[in-house]
């Protein structure tokens, strides 16, 4: 039987940054109280008329995730972004979300529920897309159209052949991709309309998006 606690307080981490510092951000979160962390490879769209020239327009990502109570997640991205430089631009990026519930984390077992932050000062949002693996580009075409600087898209796949894990009851295997949008809060609507509507997701099979309220970021620009 899984063993299951409600946390109020539990924030779930984001670090999006360059092929090949995944674990060092992990490394360094270890120091400051995270016990540690899951490394996904994707790939940033963000357009860079240099980048185009030289070929290299579509920059490798790591996506980093980790969890904690929040407390620490906010003492470990502060020290993340003093190491890393997420301020400046194209250093990365780093965002918290809460979490309102963990399944079989025993770390967890024994914490208690408490009331979590309101959400008016949150000014961002996480776009969440799921769809058919080779659709990812034409969710970023979507969310430009509708004002959105890009986003990150990872390659999802089950841990075998004949497995696979399920977000939302929707199956992710091998032929799924996911897109990870990040949008100020009046711009979710837009952006999620022309995602709707540029890649059918009202029709069976097409896709799921899920928005979640976004606490702490750094490197994000207008």
């Amino acid at each position: 039987m899984s063993n299951s606690s409600d946390i109020a307080e539990l924030e779930l981490i984001y670090v999006i940054v360059d092929l090949g510092l995944g674990s060092k951000v992990v490394q360094t979160a270890k120091k400051h109280g995270i016990s540690g962390g899951t490394v996904l490879l994707g790939k940033g769209t963000l357009k860079s008329r240099l980048l185009e020239l030289l070929g290299i327009n579509d920059v490798r990502k790591e996506i980093v995730m980790m969890a904690s109570d929040r407390e620490t997640a906010n003492y470990a991205i502060e020290q993340l972004d003093k190491k890393f430089k997420f301020t400046k631009k194209h250093q990365g990026i780093a965002f918290t979300i809460s979490v309102g519930k963990v399944i079989g984390a025993r770390s967890y077992k024994d914490s208690h529920v408490k009331e979590g932050r309101g959400a008016d000062n949150m000014r961002y949002h996480a776009i969440t897309v799921i769809v058919e693996k080779g659709n990812a580009e034409e969710v970023i075409s979507a969310a430009t159209e509708a004002g959105s600087k890009g986003g990150t898209i990872i390659n999802a796949r089950g841990s075998g052949i004949h497995e696979t894990s399920k977000v939302f009851s929707m199956d992710i295997e091998p032929e799924k991709e996911i897109v990870l949008i990040l949008s100020e809060k009046e711009a979710t609507e837009e952006i999620v309309a022309s995602i709707r509507k540029k890649l059918k997701i009202d029709e069976p099979g097409n896709g799921i998006i899920f928005i979640q309220d976004v606490n702490n970021t750094y490197g994000l620009y207008k």
